[in-house]
């Protein structure tokens, strides 16, 4: 009589009942109608019959992701009318971009369901984060009974009265926590929902001070400071259509701000705007012609939701920084997004819809800064940290980047990382005059280590620190960079380098897992710098290339890629692999090379690719997929792993594995030689010049050809073991091992004989035996111990008496 529910039907089980059963369908439009009815078992007439049937119908299937999208438990009449009061108090103010709410209302006692009024302001006001505060007087003894008062909300409020005041607190925002910002005060909850109860306190002194609280949890959004793009490209008002069209695709920008001569800014002109006058066929006419006049600009300090709402409102895909009316950066659209997603990704709660949710690493600033500590050994964390210092009393940003933050973000064991290499950027150009801010980062270290070499190359605005075998920090490389842009001016080149942002900076790199870097400086210490889905990729372990034209700037990168990929177990992203056949059928690394002829850079970057990958322990899974990418036509264009060839660096290992286990041979030069040596002899010696071999290789090269035909014309003729040993000492180990390869399975079997037993033969007698006997030294010792050494491999003697007699029948003694 007192549910309005129809009765459940008696089951072995007293609250779930086994002889009846509901679609899935059926549970849920029953359990809808109880949570309908009951406010979700929150109205004062709920009885505990209805929440088993409401637990009854969940193990019957029914929906909770259906019901609560349909339900709405509704507000009591009592909690209707303080809604009312609650929206005509309510204040709000915008704190960085964010809707922060109060609204404080009284009572004549204790009011239940004033967390679902909280809510409901919330949804109404659209606030991202509200504290309701009601005040309200109770009874003596009241205190110890409130939970029996939420269910008989209606009993008599005694004479006698004390003051209390609950706040409720709900927030949306992330980096707010009000369970951090009530607990001190004897609340709690969780980070976006909480409340507290307080007694007998200035009841609007306590609001303003969690309001003031609330708002500076609110973390600042980034400034145009740390998301403009440094320094700006611009011209002249009378700059040609034409040129504008070509810097522009110098450094690959969507549009060009314009100065006049004393470099205030005047115009911007879009690459639209240049399109349509070349178009109509104006690239000789001047850009003022063109260019937009009604700017919309902003200052360093302008936040990131300021300018967002800047862009939408007026369609501008790019905002001019200006300090004191000086030109000093320029905010991209592109800027905008990547921050967002940056901030995105840095969510926790929205990691998963980035599809970062099964990543092993986080992109947390202190999950990063944990990761750092805690992988790098103290000595290069304290270093790290010193050079940071450093950086922020100059004004700069300091970056790690490159390969370490990827091996840092891809180590998931326990311990200490080993890292040789360390790669940091300093980004200054906007806050200093001083390009040359990574030499001057570096020069102050060596102060601090003065053990280490410092090397400095000028025109790229580089250093390097190199400690060798130093008791704290081992054998360590650390290269430190002005932040810079590359253009390379025909394919292949050296690029020419200007100082610029770390977005720049990073977007000239080769592949997206080698354009991470972690921020080493306030604000945002800790930050990890994604731009273009390195993480994703790094998730699922593909190499991706930056932009199409990648391998066309430096066809090396296709050795890169090929190295990452077998080196880190990685795949080749598809698109990637295309851009990489393309590269080569398009035989672009023959006209590069022609280009190259007096400047040959690009085969010094291809011969420290080839060391790399020769030299390390997957060199032949790294040979077989350059073989399969045909890249080795990078070394020569008929240069093809094919089965012999396969065979021949294979054999190579073994002698080299053989005949030098001490590794006195550079083994990684001779697996080059191998490769060059399979060419027609008329390349072999030009394709060793060019990569730039030591003398010795190119000559052995050079020679190879001449050296196997005196093989196998002497191999032909040879009649005693000696001559085989006259004939090899003329070459040293490589060549030897060389033509093994290259030649017959008998000749082979020669050249293996000679190598493990016949070079190691030697004569019974030495030069000091030879003056023990009487023999003066003189020219003639070399030919009798030849002699003597050819009499032992022939078997004529064995041991020093019959050597004695052997050299007294040859060369009497004088009496």
């Amino acid at each position: 009589e007192n549910s309005p529910h129809p009765p459940i039907s008696p089951s072995p089980h007293p609250l779930f009942p086994s002889s009846q059963f509901l679609t899935p369908v059926e549970a849920t439009v029953m359990a809808l109608g109880i949570h309908v009815d009951t406010g979700s078992l929150t109205f004062e007439h709920t009885t505990p019959r209805d929440a088993a049937a409401l637990a009854w119908l969940m193990a019957q299937g029914a929906s909770v992701s259906v019901i609560g999208e349909y339900v709405d438990p509704g507000l009591s009449r009592q909690l209707q009318e303080l809604l009312t009061v609650a929206l005509d108090n309510l204040q709000s103010k915008s704190v960085w971009g964010y809707t922060v709410s109060w609204s404080a209302i009284a009572t004549s006692g204790f009011v239940p369901g004033l967390s679902s009024l909280a809510s409901r302001l919330v949804e109404i006001t659209e606030s991202d984060a509200l504290l309701l505060a009601a005040s309200y007087s109770v009874g003596e003894g009241e205190e110890e009974s409130e939970k029996a008062k939420e269910n008989s909300p209606h009993l008599p409020i005694p004479p006698s009265t004390n003051q209390k005041l609950t706040i409720i607190g709900r927030s949306r925002i992330e980096g707010t926590d009000l369970n951090q910002l009530f607990q001190p005060l004897g609340g709690g909850g969780h980070s976006q929902a909480a409340s507290l109860l307080l007694k007998d306190v200035d009841s609007t002194a306590i609001l303003e001070q969690l309001i003031e609280q609330l708002k500076n949890q609110i973390p600042q959004p980034p400034k145009a400071r740390e998301l403009m793009s440094s320094p700006v490209r611009t011209i002249r008002p009378d700059t040609t259509i034409g040129e504008a069209q070509r810097i522009l695709l110098r450094y690959g920008h969507s549009g060009l701000s314009v100065v006049n001569a004393e470099d205030k800014l005047v115009g911007i002109i879009s690459r639209r705007d240049i399109d349509i006058a070349l178009h109509h066929g104006f690239s000789h006419a001047p850009v003022k012609g063109y260019m937009t006049v009604n700017l919309k600009t902003i200052a360093p300090d302008t936040p990131l939701p300021d300018i967002e709402s800047l862009m939408v409102t007026y369609d501008i895909g790019r905002l001019p920084v200006l300090e004191n009316d000086r030109l000093i950066g320029i905010v991209t659209r592109t800027d905008v997004l990547r921050e967002l997603h940056q901030l995105s990704i840095g969510s926790a709660d929205r990691r998963s819809k980035n599809g970062l949710g099964n990543l092993s690493y986080c992109p947390l600033p202190q999950t990063i800064q944990e990761i750092l500590r805690s992988r790098l050994a103290p000595p290069l964390w304290q270093l790290l940290q010193t050079a940071s210092r450093y950086a922020v009393q100059r004004g700069w940003h300091l970056y790690l980047v490159g390969g370490a933050v990827r091996d840092l973000l891809l180590a998931n064991s326990v311990g200490v990382l080993t890292i040789e290499d360390i790669d940091l950027v300093v980004d200054g150009f906007h806050r200093s005059a001083d390009v040359g801010a990574g030499v001057e980062l570096a020069k102050a270290l060596q102060q601090i280590h003065p053990n280490t070499r410092l090397e400095v190359h000028g025109s790229f605005q580089t250093a390097a620190l190199l400690w060798h075998n130093d008791p704290n920090l081992g054998s360590l490389w650390v290269d430190i960079a002005t932040a810079r842009t590359e253009f390379y001016p025909y394919p292949a080149a050296n690029p020419e380098v200007e100082a610029s942002s770390i977005r720049q900076d990073l977007y000239r790199r080769d592949f997206t897992i080698n354009a991470l870097a972690v921020r080493l400086t306030e604000p945002g210490n800790g930050q990890l710098l994604d731009f273009f889905g390195g993480l994703l990729d790094l998730e699922s372990r593909q190499i991706r290339v930056l932009h199409p034209n990648s391998f066309i700037e430096d066809p090396t990168r296709i050795y890169r890629a090929v190295r990452f990929a077998v080196r880190l177990g990685f795949q080749i992203e598809p698109q990637t692999e295309a851009y990489i056949r393309y590269c080569v059928a398009s035989g672009i690394y023959e006209v590069s090379r022609g280009q190259n002829s007096k400047t040959p850079a690009l085969e010094t970057r291809l011969k420290s690719e080839l060391k790399y990958i020769l030299q390390a322990p997957y060199w032949k899974t790294a040979l077989q997929l350059l073989a399969d990418l045909g890249a080795l036509r990078c070394i020569h264009p008929t240069l093809e792993l094919d089965n012999k060839l396969w065979w021949q660096v294979r054999l190579v290992d073994r002698c080299l594995r053989k005949f030098d286990p001490q590794k006195n041979l550079e083994h990684w030069q001779i697996r080059l030689e191998v490769l060059i040596a399979y060419l027609s002899p008329e390349y072999r010696g030009k394709v060793a010049s060019n990569l730039q071999l030591p003398t010795d290789s190119i000559e052995r090269l050079r020679n190879l050809d001449r050296a196997e035909f005196k093989l196998i014309d002497g191999a032909s003729r040879w009649k005693s073991k000696s001559e085989i040993v006259r004939f090899f000492r003329q070459y040293q180990l490589p060549t030897s091992i060389l033509l093994a390869t290259h030649l017959s399975r008998q000749i082979r079997r020669i050249i293996w004989q000679y190598l493990t037993n016949l070079s190691h033969v030697k004569a019974p007698l030495n030069g000091n035996d030879l003056k023990e006997l009487g023999y003066k030294p003189g020219k003639q010792y070399s030919q009798m111990l030849d002699e003597l050494l050819a009499a032992t491999l022939d078997g004529l003697i064995n041991d020093k008496a019959s050597g004695e007699a052997f050299l007294a029948e040859r060369y009497p003694l004088n009496k």
